[in-house]
């Protein structure tokens, strides 16, 4: 006897349609498949719940009494930017059929289908808007390379062990320790490991924005909401429907925030900036900090209900200094990976510098170290890196001969290297600015461009 068939994923779906023995004809049989299905007989109706509700695809009727539903398609899009939209008609020219694509619309249905034409076409389209959420997701995997979660280090076997059983669960996790420590590279193996990874992974790095940009980048916002509001944005929220939103530095988040982001984790509820119309998203909250939270607590910096929100599971990741077993594989598997980036010659490194690797106290942990070998790995001529590539000794070493003007290397490969060596030696991103000369925001904007 054959195995049973594996059942096809279900889907969130919105039908929009002004005859209401077919919509519910549709919704009948689209439930008998599995769906979550949510109807509108108006396309007020149809884009109030577009608007508020977690949706994948809709099959939209081409006529709608007196609107149009090809007309309203840049609407429903602005209102819901990853909904994938069927047309639904009753005439089945090609013109028609152009110019739904043309506005929006990802495939074409004509009145009356079978069942087996409206399976596929819904099918199809949650397959591609899943596949188009993996990718994304892949995408944002790459710059962390699962070796750097490789320890020898019982404290951080034990800390990646209880990620990788939390991370089975919709739990929030709070993940702790000094920066630079990893939090962002476990924030995004929790993910991968998670039933949530083939959906989007969002982060929010809290100190980098203004409360008033932090709360549209969180939440999103309405077109005019404010000065230079050119359209409409859905935020870190709504992009990461579905999969994790990240809340980076989370004890730098702004306590008149505080409470909306207390809402959304309790009701999964927020508006848009200068939006009234209340919105829901399915998100699984990881947030990280190098903070003591409960002291912030204490000193009426941090809400209590929201610490106890996010702090259901806590990982403390512990410092470079305390796990030296896990340097030489850490800054091995940096120098391949840079190596290859930035196709240059470094291939292993003198023991002199493997020894004053292992004997640095690594302030800034993993990304200090990540950060000193990428220099090293640009500026070294050659195969093997000298302890002398490596500027260890509070940023006092001398650069190297042929690292400075007039070295066989680019400008973009001289300011990354710099700007590498400037973040391994400061303790803040204030600080490194002030040392470079510029203001924190034009190096947090140099950093995502270089990838640092």
């Amino acid at each position: 006897m054959p195995p049973n068939p594996t059942p096809a994923p279900t889907g969130r779906l919105l039908l929009i349609d002004d005859d209401p023995a077919l919509l519910d004809s549709l919704r009948l049989f689209l439930e008998s498949e599995g769906h979550r299905v949510h109807t509108a007989e108006t396309l007020d109706e149809g884009l109030r719940l577009a608007a508020t509700l977690p949706l994948q695809v809709c099959l939209l009727d081409r006529n709608l009494g007196m609107d149009s539903g090809v007309d309203a398609l840049p609407k429903l899009l602005e209102l819901a930017p990853r909904l994938r939209v069927v047309m639904l008609t009753a005439h089945g020219r090609v013109e028609d059929a152009i110019e739904a694509m043309a506005r929006g619309a990802s495939d074409y249905l004509v009145k009356p289908c079978s069942p087996a034409q409206l399976r596929v076409a819904v099918a199809r389209q949650l397959d591609t808007g899943r596949l188009i959420d993996r990718i994304a997701a892949l995408e944002s995997q790459q710059e962390s390379d699962p070796a750097e979660l490789a320890s020898a280090n019982p404290a951080m076997q034990a800390v990646i062990a209880m990620a990788r059983q939390v991370a089975a669960t919709d739990a929030n996790v709070l993940l702790l320790g000094e920066s630079g420590t990893g939090k962002g590279v476990l924030a995004r193996a929790i993910h991968r490991w998670s039933p949530r990874a083939a959906a989007p992974m969002a982060t929010v790095h809290c100190p980098s924005l203004s409360p008033e940009l932090l709360e549209s980048e969180l939440f999103g916002h309405a077109r005019g909401a404010f000065t230079g509001a050119a359209q409409s944005t859905p935020g870190r929220v709504g992009h990461a429907e579905g999969g994790t939103l990240l809340l980076d530095e989370i004890g730098d988040f702004p306590l008149a925030l505080q409470p909306k982001l207390l809402r959304f984790i309790e009701d999964k509820a927020y508006e848009r900036v200068g939006d009234p119309v209340t919105r829901r998203a399915d998100v699984r909250l990881v947030a990280a900090t190098n903070h003591d939270l409960a002291a912030q607590v204490a000193e009426g910096r941090f809400r209590a209900d929201l610490y106890y929100r996010l702090n259901v599971v806590a990982l403390a990741l512990p410092p470079l200094r305390e796990r030296p077993e896990d340097i030489d594989a850490l800054a091995e598997g940096f120098l391949a990976r840079f190596a290859r980036r930035h196709g240059r010659p470094a291939r292993r490194f003198a023991p002199a510098a493997a020894t004053a690797l292992r004997a640095y106290a690594w302030p800034g942990n993993v990304r200090e170290l990540q950060n000193v070998v990428e220099r090293a790995v640009i500026l070294c001529p050659d195969a093997q890196v000298g302890p002398d590539w490596l500027q260890l000794a509070g940023g006092a070493a001398a650069t190297p001969p042929g690292a400075g003007p007039g070295a066989a290397l680019t400008l973009d490969e001289l300011e990354r290297g710099h700007i590498a060596a400037v973040l391994a030696q400061a303790p803040t991103l204030e600080e490194a600015a002030r040392t470079l000369g510029i203001d924190a925001s034009t190096l947090y904007r140099k950093r995502k461009a270089l990838g640092l």
